[in-house]
């Protein structure tokens, strides 16, 4: 097809001059980091996202990510290579539109793309011949081929003939000072080898390293493979953990014990339950398109149900700590310490802490929180009634709650402060090793 090289030959120009402009649509903890490192590529970036208030903000030159700095963004702003909207008109006028969007579970545990049909269905209108199109939200393999390519193709025009269709997945790792967009290798795939290599043409500047693959199916299983790799791994220390528990055995002393051997083994470690929105959610994307075809994941669905206990497991031990201190956990006053799903980061999405929470109020205690890094707690989809505010850990506040719940690790914690001044301590994170006491109980 002629024109379609045409097209191609056009846009790798384009991307090689950098003259090329790039649409990221989902400015969260996955598209806001990629714009900024579009814009500081060279690139420049139209961010768009349904939320006014954050694309205000953003123009503005505000950040609302606690790892990306608003200077950083104030700077993009200043100098043009980054802006925000919520006018779909805006992708008329770019060369490549990249979707990062949610992919979150039904109640019933299964995908839930409304997100990406959505944003597939506005981006058809709009949509015009030579552009790229590179999905990547986390989903299960298929999605691209068989979802997002019809409802694109409701424009009038053909993947693989007016425009180029490809799949890249995120890789983010919020809080991780060591990898970060820019130093993380892209996996791409492609409807084509033209839109594989295109999107390969699109990464390789702004990342350390681009692995190209076979087609959009391999690209989507990889990210699958990732996160259900370490789900699994997870439910397993985390099953020793309840385990070793009643064995008195510490099962951080072991884990710290079997990674001394330099072959053979990676450490994982036990933890209140799952958190962020990967690990929790992509393995049951594979476990449902498996369905599809016949076949069972009953290695999979196990993790899932251990993973998932682990915050009934907690409040059961805070449970049997406070009857060990003669309380009862009805009327006990609790504070939860990190509501983040991970330390040292502001992102709540699917935390633990929040079904924590949960279950304590619902029997009878009086639940409080404190997170350094979330100072009032966001209305989430399935806990819209927790709302609060996060208390300072003075020695008196600390002194007056019947039990302070470590949940999140966060660096900012002074274990030894909290330790002294607390009554109880029920540790899921091993965060005391260093000051532990016998007021502190390992959950």
């Amino acid at each position: 097809m002629p024109e379609y090289a045409a097209l191609g030959e056009r846009l790798r120009k384009r991307l090689d001059n950098r003259s090329a402009v790039i649409s990221i649509i989902g400015l969260g903890y996955v598209g806001l980091p990629l714009a900024e490192n579009f814009a500081l590529g060279g690139f420049r970036v139209v961010g768009f996202d349904i939320d006014s208030a954050k694309v205000e903000q953003l123009n503005a030159g505000r950040s609302y990510i606690g790892h990306i700095a608003s200077e950083r963004i104030g700077e993009l702003v200043r100098t043009g290579k980054f802006h925000a909207t919520t006018d779909p008109q805006a992708f008329r006028d770019v060369d490549v539109i990249i979707i990062c969007v949610p992919t979150p579970l039904t109640e019933t545990r299964e995908p839930d793309l409304s997100c990406i049909t959505n944003t597939a269905e506005t981006i058809a209108r709009h949509l015009c011949r030579g552009q790229m199109v590179v999905l990547e939200s986390t989903t299960y393999p298929g999605t691209t081929e068989d979802v997002l390519r019809p409802i694109l193709e409701k424009s009038g025009l053909l993947a693989g003939r007016d425009f180029f269709l490809a799949f890249s997945p995120e890789r983010e790792d919020p809080g991780n000072k060591t990898y970060s967009a820019r130093n993380i290798p892209k996996v791409v795939g492609g409807l084509d080898s033209a839109s594989r290599d295109l999107a390969a043409l699109l990464y390789a500047p702004v990342v350390s390293g681009v692995v190209k693959v076979s087609s959009t199916r391999v690209a989507e299983a990889c990210k699958i493979l990732e996160n259900t790799y370490r789900a699994i791994n997870i439910a397993l220390v985390n099953e020793l953990k309840v385990v070793f528990s009643s064995m008195g055995i510490d099962v951080w002393e072991v884990i710290d014990a079997a990674r001394t051997k330099p072959f053979g083994y990676q450490a994982f470690y036990p933890g209140p339950g799952l958190g962020g929105h990967c690990i929790p959610i992509d393995p049951f994307y594979l476990t449902w398109i498996a369905r599809k075809y016949g076949r069972s994941t009953r290695f999979i669905e196990l993790a899932g149900e251990i993973n998932t206990a682990m915050p009934h497991y907690v409040v059961d031990r805070v449970a049997d700590a406070l009857n060990d201190h003669s309380k009862a956990v009805r009327g006990s006053k609790i504070t939860i310490l990190g509501m983040a799903y991970k330390k040292d980061v502001d992102d709540p999405r699917e935390s633990p802490g929040f079904e924590i929470m949960d279950f304590l109020l619902r029997k009878g205690a009086q639940v409080e929180y404190n997170d350094p890094h979330i100072p009032r707690l966001p209305r989430m989809r399935n806990y819209p009634h927790l709302q609060m505010d996060s208390q300072e850990l003075t020695p008196a506040y600390l002194q007056s709650r019947d039990c302070v719940l470590i949940v999140t690790d966060h660096s900012a914690y002074d274990w030894k402060h909290i330790v002294e001044h607390s009554q109880l301590v029920v540790d899921t994170r091993n965060a005391t090793r260093q000051v532990r006491r016998n007021n502190v109980v390992l959950a």
